[in-house]
Formats: C-alpha cells, structure tokens, sequence
C-alpha cells in the first residue's frame, strides 16, 4: 500500500504532495513501482499532529482521488477518522476507508456498513493530538502484554463492526505500530504478529520510516529508515501480515519478493 499524504506535517514527506497534480504524479510513480493500493490521506496522524477541519481535510484528499481514479484502477483507501471525509472520498473513487479511530470519532462504521467498502480498524489509545508516546514520551504506555491486550481489543471491534452490518469480507485489522507503544512494545508486536494474523482477517501493517525504527537502529533521518523498514516488513510477511503501508514502495515489493521466493 503505498502512502499518499497530502499534508503539510506528515513526519516523513510533509509539503511535498499538497498539490493535487503533484500526489497524483506520485500517486502514479508507487503504481508503477508495484502499490497494489494507494492510501489518501489529508491530516497527519504523527504524535502531536493538529486536527484537520473535515472540509480542509476533503479539499485536499478528494482532488487527489479523483485524480488517480481517472488515470489507474488500483484499489484507493483514504486515510480518515471523519466519515463526512470518507463519504466524500468514497464518491470521489475510493474504495476503502482506513481509520486510526476504528470508528470512535465520525461514523465510519456505519458508513462501512452502508456502502459495503473496505474498512482497516487499527488500535491505539487515544487521538495523536494527545499521543505524545513514541521513541520519546514522558509516561510511557503500560500493557500487561500489549499483544494480548491489543489483539483483544481488536477482535472486540471487528465484533462491533459485525454487528453494525460490515460485511466479513471488507474488514481489515492493524496493530497501530507507533500508535501508543513503547519501542519495545511495537517490536513485540512485530515479533508476535502472527498472533493477530490468527484473529482471522487481513493484517495490515504501517512500519515505513517510524520513529520507534530511528530508536532501534540509531537512524535520525526518517528516509534512511526505509531499508530496515522494508526488512521488517518482509519478515511480518513471512508471518503472514497481507498488507504492508510504506512509503518506498519499489524497496519494499523488493524485499518482500526475496523473502517469500
């Protein structure tokens, strides 16, 4: 899944795709380079990020989608807590709805339900306006096994989201790598990932130039992270993770070729 953030303060490519002709042009380059979907998304979700009004949010994203939809078919999930944006998104040619919230902050899950399109319920604890965890936080994150806990939590959403109407079939799950953990509990995560895989519906995993990646390794620069974070992408592949979110696509379909050959 290749990333698109169309936003000013994304911690890796923040400004550099606000313009619609310029995301879509770089839309297209991650096609070509392997993205079997594309990720729109208009409000950074980084710890500390400021919230994005739903009309800004829809300005930039929707330009954007209809942009990529008029030039290539391949599969777009616009990246939102707001269903007015995921409706927006949804009739501008997007077809999957990725939220951060799993659903707590606009009504995605019904919107899910309603439309029938793919939705990625994803863990964290709370808004990253008020997540100030990562490689850096001053009360770290407690989970008595954060595995556990987060695959629990996830298994009760996608229950929720049954039960609303969304149909088993369009239901994704992501742990939230960076998402309120600790270094060491998103490493654990990843080590453990098969754990969630057995929850039974598609995992998708957002790795791609993490901060928690710069605490391990030493690596400051978030662009010098993508090829450890494409190593580790491959090996939660291999433990059967279907979906991986990065920004260098052409480096991951790569080192995911070489670890399933």
């Amino acid at each position: 899944m290749g990333i698109v953030n169309v936003t000013p303060d994304s911690f890796s490519d923040g400004g550099k795709w606000m313009e619609p002709a310029a995301a879509i042009d770089h839309a297209m380059q991650l096609a070509a380079q392997g993205a079997r979907f594309l990720d729109v998304g208009g409000e950074s979700t980084r710890p500390g990020a400021a919230r994005v009004p739903v009309e800004e949010q829809v300005r930039r994203v929707v330009p954007v989608i209809r942009g990529i939809r008029a030039q290539c078919d391949v599969p777009i999930s616009v990246d939102t807590t707001r269903g007015e944006v995921a409706v927006a998104a949804l009739d501008a040619g997007a077809s999957i709805i990725n939220d951060v919230a799993s659903g707590d902050e606009g009504g995605t899950i019904a919107l899910a339900a309603a439309r029938r399109c793919g939705l990625v319920l994803m863990h964290r604890l709370q808004p990253p306006d008020r997540d100030s965890f990562s490689d850096q936080y001053q009360a770290p994150p407690h989970y008595e096994d954060v595995v556990a806990e987060v695959c629990a939590w996830l298994g009760a959403r996608v229950q929720h989201a049954l039960a609303a109407g969304v149909p088993r079939d369009r239901l994704w799950v992501d742990p939230g790598l960076g998402f309120g953990k600790t270094v060491g509990q998103n490493f654990e995560l990843l080590d453990r990932v098969g754990e969630i895989v057995v929850l039974g519906f598609p995992v998708l995993i957002s790795i791609s130039r993490k901060s928690f990646i710069g605490a391990r390794y030493g690596i400051a620069d978030p662009a010098a992270r993508d090829a450890v974070s494409a190593e580790l992408a491959s090996a939660a592949v291999r433990k059967g993770v279907a979906v991986v979110r990065a920004h260098d696509v052409a480096g991951h379909c790569a080192a995911i070729s070489r670890a399933i050959a």
